[in-house]
Formats: structure tokens, C-alpha cells, sequence
């Protein structure tokens, strides 16, 4: 009797898992089966919390891809619609400088082609051929157009790789506008000889009569600053010291003198003097040292 009544009872098994199973295939839930072998509820819910006219609760649909969350989405700004009107027009470079112009800003070009040796020669303050061909390699080696004229592209590439010269690279060759006198060069007759500029201007009574381009001497042979006179004058002087000719030559301090200088006028400000004022415009001293007298007043500042 035990072995049939346990055959009977594992088909009823058997029935209602494969009635459960059937369910769940479907995409419904299974109705509660009672223990007793009652009918389920119309419902579909069994058990005592069961009520008529309840409105079942409602079974939300499955995740289409198990194990996998759906991401909360925040609204974010509404991008703006793109605007197809037509492009603006590339504005071309601005020629700034060009063959035959002149002036300071000429100066400064030359003196920044120099800083990084594309221009070997002293600045002029004129755009000339030499100038045309200096900046016409150095736009090429940047791959800018081979134009030789200064635009802005090229002005604006060139500063960014050279520094603001100084006066004296500005002047490298001289022609530096001379400085502003000295208080006690203004009365009298006066050999102002100014370092910052490198000039020795001839005034009379305050008034500049002559300017010209001077070098002085070296870091262990400075020339001597302060208020002097010129106690000789000697046309064709030759250094006892040194043994090299000073052509007119006026004695201010000691063995010091403003004198022409061919190796000043022949390599510039690469040289020094031994102390001494060297001009080296020939013609311009010559006739400085006819109008000077001795006794004349010498003033050398900075």
C-alpha cells in the first residue's frame, strides 16, 4: 500500500511542477496552489489577504537583458542648433616694412636679423638689398613665403625669437643720437664726451656745433671720467708707449687724448683704445682739432 500510495502522490507531483513550469515559461506568475489541492483564487493570489473586488497589483515587465541596469538619464542642456552660414574670410598678412624704407623700425629688424645671424652687417636704419636678402632666408628656414618684405606673420615670428636690442646693438656701427649734455658743458668751450652714447659733441656756449662717433678704453685701461682741459695738441703724434700713430691728438689726462683712430674706423666697436678717446671719422676730427684751442674745457661722463 506504502509503495502505491507513493506513486500516486509523486504523479500529483509530477502535475503541479510541470503546471508551475509551464506558467513561468509563459511570462506569468504562478497561481498559489493550495496544500489541500484546492483551486487557486480568481484572483490568482492566494491566501487569506485575498479580497473580493481588490484590483490585483501590478507585476512590472522584465529586464530584457538580465543582470543588466538601466542607467538613470539626467536631461542636460540642448546643445545649439549649428549654423551653416558661410565662413569668415582668412585676412592676409599686413606688410609692415619693404625695400627702401628707413627709420628705427628699420634699425630694430636689422638689429634682431643679427641676433640670430641672418644679418652680419651693423644696423643702417635702411632697407636695402642686404636686408631684402636676410629676411627673405629667414622666412624660408621657417617656411614662411620667400616674399623679402616684412609682414606680420614674419615680424611676429621674428620677435618671438629674438630680445629687444639695447641702444648699442641698435648702433652697433655708431650714429647713436648723443646723449643729453652735461650741466658743465653748457657755458664755455667744450669737448663733451658722453659713454652712454658713445659721442663726443663740440659745443660753443651751449650750443652743439659738431657730433661724432668715439670709442673708449678697455675694462684694465678705462678712460677717465671728470672735467679736464686740453693742455696739448699734436698733429702727428706716435704713442712712445705703444708705438702706433695718434693724428690729432689733444691731451686732456696724463698720457689720455682725443685722437683719430684707423683700427676704430676699420673694425668699429670690436676694438678698444688704451684709455684714450678714438674718433674714427678722419674728416671730422681733422677739423674739430683746427678749431680747438688749448686750455679748452674737456668734460667725459657717462
Amino acid at each position: 500500500m506504502s509503495r502505491s500510495t507513493g506513486g500516486v502522490m509523486g504523479k500529483g507531483a509530477i502535475s503541479a511542477g510541470a503546471v508551475a513550469v509551464l506558467m513561468l515559461a509563459a511570462g506569468c506568475k504562478a497561481a498559489a496552489i493550495d496544500t489541500d489541492g484546492g483551486r487557486p483564487s480568481a484572483s490568482g493570489e492566494g491566501g487569506a489577504d485575498d479580497k473580493p473586488g481588490a484590483s490585483a497589483p501590478v507585476t512590472p515587465a522584465p529586464d530584457p537583458t538580465p543582470g543588466r541596469t538601466e542607467p538613470s538619464r539626467t536631461p542636460g542642456p540642448s546643445r545649439p542648433a549649428e549654423r551653416t552660414g558661410p565662413a569668415t574670410p582668412t585676412v592676409p598678412p599686413k606688410t609692415l616694412l619693404a625695400r627702401g624704407a628707413r627709420g628705427g623700425q628699420v634699425r630694430e629688424l636689422q638689429a634682431r636679423l643679427r641676433q640670430v645671424a641672418w644679418f652680419q652687417q651693423n644696423p643702417t636704419g635702411t632697407y636695402g638689398p642686404a636686408t631684402a636678402g636676410a629676411v627673405k632666408g629667414f622666412q624660408g628656414k621657417r617656411g614662411l613665403p620667400r616674399t623679402g618684405t616684412v609682414d606680420t606673420v614674419t615680424w611676429q615670428r621674428l620677435r618671438a625669437m629674438t630680445r629687444e636690442p639695447t641702444r648699442l646693438e641698435l648702433y652697433a656701427g655708431g650714429g647713436i643720437p648723443p646723449a643729453k649734455p652735461d650741466p658743465r658743458c653748457l657755458t664755455g668751450r667744450v669737448l663733451c664726451i658722453a659713454k652712454s652714447s658713445r659721442t663726443l659733441t663740440w659745443m660753443v656756449d651751449g650750443k652743439a656745433v659738431s657730433t661724432m662717433d668715439v670709442r673708449f678704453g678697455a675694462q684694465y685701461t678705462p678712460t677717465r671720467e671728470g672735467t679736464f682741459s686740453v693742455y696739448w695738441k699734436s698733429r702727428h703724434h706716435v704713442s712712445t708707449l705703444f708705438h702706433t700713430a695718434m693724428p690729432y691728438a689733444m691731451f686732456f689726462s696724463g698720457g689720455q687724448a682725443v685722437h683719430y683712430s684707423s683700427d676704430f674706423a676699420a673694425r668699429g666697436y670690436n676694438g678698444a683704445s688704451h684709455g684714450c678717446v678714438n674718433v674714427r671719422d678722419e674728416k671730422k676730427i681733422a677739423k674739430l682739432f683746427g678749431e680747438v684751442r688749448k686750455g679748452d674745457k674737456v668734460v667725459v661722463y657717462k
